[in-house]
């Protein structure tokens, strides 16, 4: 009878242990999200520190991921990922510089140039890492929340011309993505919505469409404009912060989860070109990083490719011609 207890209380208190696991856990980075023997790898420069007129007083870091294939002759494709830190690193959730060497190798991918750039911080703030980049730490709050176009023109008039010096970049908006998460994902929709001139392809994870300054409008902000020609792909978790205040009321316009709903209604009743997936998760990176390969995919599904049946120069590994054993 005693083993038998025992067995019974082993499973419930097994039960409650799964019980009590995070839904971030159900996340788990795949294969395309590792280094891989035989895929050529890309190179990261950087940190470089990029001063701003439009925030005087304030700098932020950033780097640049050039792939193996990048061939200086020709136009390359651009991304760009706000809290740089968070997707440039080798162990966190996105570990891009990895995704990117693999997709681009299979042509999943146009060769792009990826930069990670910091939100900017003020000589008294410290750079933003993996550990600390709250809005509170840095100028995030202000540069990465406002639906205005100020912080674009950090993008498009300070930080561009400085990359153009180094690198070929494409000037099509088509070729052009723009990525966050959190802050940082309704800022890469911002930076968009007013320049889709300089790009019309944006990942958002998280987003916080809500009202930290004024995020939540974006809904109706979008039903009242005419239509932008920008793609989206929109992730959340059901458990993400769900607008329950301090005082125990509910608001719609702090509920994160609702507020990409709501984003997703409105793009798509304006005709966007928008996806989506809703996960379990929280507040988290997890669902994010582990689905970002596919959400790269689908944004740039359509990437102008020779298809021709007799030609098989797209259709091969893409392996630099440098890297090319002689036949």
């Amino acid at each position: 009878m005693k083993a038998f207890a025992s067995i019974v209380l082993s499973f419930w208190f097994t039960v409650a242990i799964v019980s009590a696991a995070s839904p971030d856990d159900a996340y788990r980075l795949g294969p395309d999200s590792e280094p891989h023997e035989g895929v050529p790898q890309g190179k990261v420069v950087g940190p470089t520190a990029l001063k701003s007129n439009v925030y005087p007083d304030t700098t932020r870091d950033y780097w640049v991921y050039i792939p193996a294939q990048y061939d200086k002759s020709k136009p390359a494709a651009l991304m760009i990922f706000f809290d740089g830190h968070a997707y440039v690193g080798l162990k966190g959730n996105y570990r891009i510089p990895y995704v990117f060497d693999n997709l681009i190798y299979r042509r999943e991918m146009p060769v792009t140039i990826g930069v990670f750039i910091n939100p900017g911080h003020r000589p008294d703030q410290k750079e933003a890492t993996d550990a600390d980049w709250g809005d509170g730490t840095t100028n995030r709050r202000v540069e990465y929340n406002a639906l205005d176009d100020k912080y674009s023109k950090v993008i498009v008039d300070e930080l561009l011309p400085v990359l153009k010096k180094d690198y070929n970049i494409s000037d099509d908006p088509e070729m052009r993505a723009i990525s966050g998460a959190s802050s940082g994902a309704i800022c890469a929709f911002t930076v968009a919505w007013h320049r889709p001139d300089q790009f019309r392809k944006v990942v958002s994870t998280i987003g916080s469409f809500t009202n930290i300054m004024g995020g939540h409008q974006y809904p109706d902000i979008i039903r009242q404009s005419e239509h932008k020609p920008i793609r989206i792909f929109l992730q959340d978790g059901v458990n993400d912060n769900r607008g329950l205040r301090r005082n125990g009321e509910y608001d719609v316009k702090w509920d994160w989860h609702a507020q990409n709903i709501r984003m997703v209604e409105a793009l798509t009743e304006k005709k966007y070109d928008v996806n989506y997936t809703w996960g379990i998760g929280t507040h988290s990176n997890k669902q994010g990083g582990a689905i970002m390969p596919d959400m790269l995919r689908w944004i740039w599904r359509d990437y102008p490719r020779t298809d021709d049946a007799k030609d098989m120069s797209n259709r091969t590994l893409f392996v630099p011609e440098k890297d090319k054993s002689p036949s």
